[in-house]
């Protein structure tokens, strides 16, 4: 899918993903609690959706809660739920109201299962809406996920539907839960942080990497704009000359 045209005469990225990095260090430098950074984290994933797509992208992922953030404070972890549960229900008037279509990728099955059911609610209610594909990232591992994958291929191949032989690159993409959306152009991480926290491992192959040390709280559409820029500066070759 081609890059779109902005009114600068710029490449617009088709798929920005994004990790969200930073919320309990802009609590802390406040000296609030970490939950009220992830609160305020919410909220600017709301304002930056309509930012993305009023910027021309098409695809905007998150990385909102991996599977290594079980490990966390047991009260962080349960306000991340509350506030991920709050979000389901209020997201499906939301998408409608702006055309917004949402998934959600990750292990949905470790998952409570009251937030499960807003998932699927969330996903079908929104399926038939054509403006700016959202996903969320919750529960992932990139690991599991290709995990995952790989397991539903082994099962194919036991059943005698797929020989090894007959795998290939687009069959593996075809079985994560990615499957329905293009590689990202443009990974962005805020705060500062330079690593990729087992997010989009294969998915993020040939894209463009801007890290920035702005706390997401802190990161709005003048931001998104310099990472724009960054991404226009690159030469995308995918590995030709």
């Amino acid at each position: 899918m081609a890059d779109t045209i902005n009114t600068k005469g710029q490449k617009v990225p088709t798929h920005v993903a994004l990790i969200l990095d930073g919320n309990g260090r802009w609590a802390k430098k406040r000296f609030m609690p970490r939950n009220f950074g992830h609160k305020q984290g919410s909220k600017n994933v709301e304002k930056m959706c309509e930012v993305a797509w009023n910027l021309g992208i098409k695809y905007f992922t998150v990385y909102a809660f991996s599977t290594e953030n079980w490990g966390r404070p047991q009260e962080e972890v349960d306000e991340l739920m509350r506030l991920l549960r709050k979000y389901m229900e209020d997201c499906i008037e939301r998408t409608s109201k702006n055309n917004m279509r949402v998934r959600i990728i990750g292990d949905k099955k470790g998952l409570p299962e009251d937030l499960q059911q807003s998932i699927a609610q969330l996903e079908e209610k929104s399926s038939v809406n054509t403006g700016l594909n959202f996903t969320i990232a919750l529960n992932y591992g990139s690991r599991d996920e290709i995990k995952r994958a790989m397991q539903e291929i082994a099962a194919e191949v036991k059943e005698g539907k797929v020989s090894p032989e007959e795998i290939t690159q687009e069959m593996i993409s075809s079985h994560l839960d990615t499957c329905e959306l293009p590689d990202p152009d443009l990974l962005i991480r805020t705060s500062g942080e330079q690593r990729l926290s087992n997010y989009l491992l294969w998915q993020l192959a040939y894209t463009e990497f801007y890290f920035t040390p702005v706390l997401w709280p802190d990161f709005d559409q003048k931001e998104l704009e310099k990472a724009i820029e960054f991404y226009n500066g690159r030469d995308r070759r995918f590995g030709k000359v």
